[in-house]
């Protein structure tokens, strides 16, 4: 029978060793990955986007560095009338910077996605694709349906992102904000809408994660944030994204993207 803190103790000299070995994290900041000596990371190809498209987003960085005002999309996922999530969406409107312009896109009257209308176009979907085209952000405000994206907001998603190589979604920078009645703050439906996001190349803000519990009582009978506390935390939302907008088309910018 072999000696169980003998063993251990091979062990834990086994994990130091190991850990000793171990190549330094080059990067500042927490969260990236740094790869073991030896091993080769994949290169993936960017996201594929028109000429026109690319030039377009160009002249658009270019435009917002100047005047230092960045347009806001503004997608609210729950189509209730009264929803907590569109009370949510206009109190962090009127908490934004003087230099983030956000506006409501409305997206109820998109009809269902299928490729068999790309030739042809419905309406809904040129007006939608149009506005988000002319926008520099986009803010998600959601709620959370069966631990997932509500079909709405999934469908405008897919409506945006097509047809391929003219995606209206392409380098624009994001948030997620999730509410729920419940204490989960619709947790699924935040980190089930980034990995859309991810593919879709656009860079989401990190920090502050913003998952809005109990959202029933947040709100008085003139739909004004009741709490303070509640009132700072979407301020400080609104701050950090400003400065994560700045920061991706500024970066752009500079890089000649």
């Amino acid at each position: 029978m072999p000696d169980l803190e003998t063993d251990c103790d091979r062990r834990v000299a086994s994990d130091s060793v190991t850990k000793r070995n171990r190549s330094p994290r080059p990067f500042p900041f927490a969260g990236l990955y740094a790869p073991p000596v030896g091993v080769r990371l994949a290169r993936f190809a960017p996201t594929p986007v028109s000429v026109a498209s690319a030039k377009s987003s160009r002249a658009k960085d270019e435009l917002t560095q100047r005047t230092g005002r960045f347009t806001v999309a503004v997608l609210v996922g729950s189509l209730r009338t009264g929803s907590y999530t569109r009370k949510i969406a206009r109190a962090l409107i009127g908490l934004a910077p003087v230099n983030l312009n956000c506006n409501i896109v409305e997206f109820a009257d998109l009809p269902l996605y299928t490729e068999d209308s790309d030739g042809f176009p419905p309406e809904a979907w040129t007006r939608f694709r149009s506005e988000i085209r002319d926008a520099d952000a986009v803010l998600i405000v959601t709620p959370e349906y069966n631990r997932s994206v509500p079909g709405g907001l999934k469908n405008a998603i897919d409506v945006g992102s097509r047809p391929p190589f003219e995606s209206v979604w392409n380098g624009l920078p994001a948030a997620v904000v999730s509410a729920s009645p419940s204490k989960v703050g619709g947790f699924g439906a935040n980190h089930h809408i980034r990995q859309s996001l991810v593919f879709l190349n656009m860079p989401v803000m990190q920090q502050p994660e913003a998952y809005l519990p109990e959202v029933a009582a947040m709100f008085d009978d003139q739909d004004r944030l009741k709490s303070p506390e509640a009132r700072d935390f979407l301020a400080k939302v609104m701050s950090s994204f400003t400065d994560w907008v700045m920061l991706v088309h500024g970066a752009r910018s500079r890089a000649g993207a």
